[in-house]
């Protein structure tokens, strides 16, 4: 199952066999609307903090996604996932509703491939018959953690980046029909000393290319071999620097279709994002609503879906820490495409 240093090539090629999305009101505003299962039109979900709205985007999401593949919750194995919170409590918590075998994990906002990446990995080595991969993020309990109070109002420079309201979930297994999982890259820790928690993107971008470059060493292919290599959240100002990199490092990204779920989800016209989109629904959402419908209609055949992640705390901000990143890759290759 290894190949190379870094990566692993799944023989069985584990399917997804469902997913389902759950998005805010303002992601229901954006371009990518009808891509999701579930728009909310309160940012509270009728709980009565942003924390219990997450954790309820996260229950929606594990549940449909179950649902749709015609099971129940008894049926699932193991539930990966995390979520932005500390002690990842938004996830914990759904899984304490779920009662479904839990492994918590946290990556930041890489945490959407890296759920879906062991999920495979445990599916494709016989661990498990259905395992469920998840994640969530919520723009104003995100904000009250890591930035300022909602309430406070502050004004953010045009780096900074809209947390994502939202949830996506997949159930993976060898038995029945969806878009296979056949690759995934575990990427490494990188931190080029970025200290300011408002320019994301620039921390997450050299990470980004790092797992891309090495995904593309260890399985010996062009990025030509994908029809589409997707970023998680590097909005505007980690895309351009990627595509720097890329150059730098004689990555030849041009041969292939390379985009952002950062700047995909909203209407950078109409709605005021600053660089764009984060957190971990981002690529969570992005994939498995809007590239999986692609591919469902054949618009897509091969994806890399690198999703990154910044793993700084609130703690570790106050102490003048700068900001360690990594990015996980996973690739979904259309059954029969």
């Amino acid at each position: 199952m290894l190949k190379g240093h870094q990566s692993w090539v799944f023989e069985n090629k584990p399917k997804i066999i469902s997913t389902a999305t759950v998005v805010g009101p303002f992601e229901g505003q954006g371009p990518l609307a009808e891509d999701f299962d579930i728009i909310h039109a309160d940012l509270y979900l009728g709980q009565d903090s942003w924390e219990k709205a997450e954790k309820t985007l996260m229950e929606e999401s594990a549940k449909l996604a179950i649902e749709n593949a015609g099971l129940t919750k008894e049926q699932i194995s193991f539930h990966f996932g995390g979520d932005l919170m500390n002690q990842i409590i938004s996830t914990s918590f759904a899984a304490r509703t779920l009662s479904i075998p839990y492994v918590g994990m946290f990556g930041a906002c890489s945490t959407s491939m890296e759920s879906l990446a062991l999920a495979s990995f445990v599916v494709n080595a016989g661990g498990a018959k259905y395992a469920l991969a998840g994640t969530c993020s919520h723009n104003a309990s995100v904000e009250k953690q890591f930035r300022y109070p909602t309430e406070y109002g502050s004004q953010k420079p045009p780096t900074a980046q809209f947390t994502v309201t939202g949830s996506g979930s997949a159930v993976v297994s060898l038995e029945g029909t969806g878009p296979s999982v056949t690759a995934a890259t575990i990427g490494r820790v990188v931190d080029m000393g970025i200290t300011d928690p408002l320019n994301m993107g620039a921390a997450m971008a050299p990470a980004a290319v790092d797992t891309i470059q090495a995904h593309l060493r260890d399985l010996e292919i062009a990025p030509s071999y994908y029809d589409l290599i997707v970023t998680g959240d590097l909005s505007k100002v980690g895309y351009a620097i990627a595509n720097d990199l890329f150059k730098r490092h004689n990555v030849p990204i041009q041969e292939t279709t390379y985009k952002d779920c950062g700047m995909m989800i909203y209407d950078y016209e109409k709605q005021q994002v600053q660089a764009g989109a984060s957190g971990c629904a981002c690529s969570a959402v992005v994939t498995y609503g809007h590239l999986l419908n692609k591919m469902e209609r054949g618009e897509l055949n091969r994806i890399l879906v690198v999703a990154t992640g910044a793993l700084l705390s609130p703690l570790s901000y106050q102490q003048g820490e700068s900001v360690p990143c990594i990015a996980h890759a996973v690739a979904i290759e259309r059954s029969g495409g």
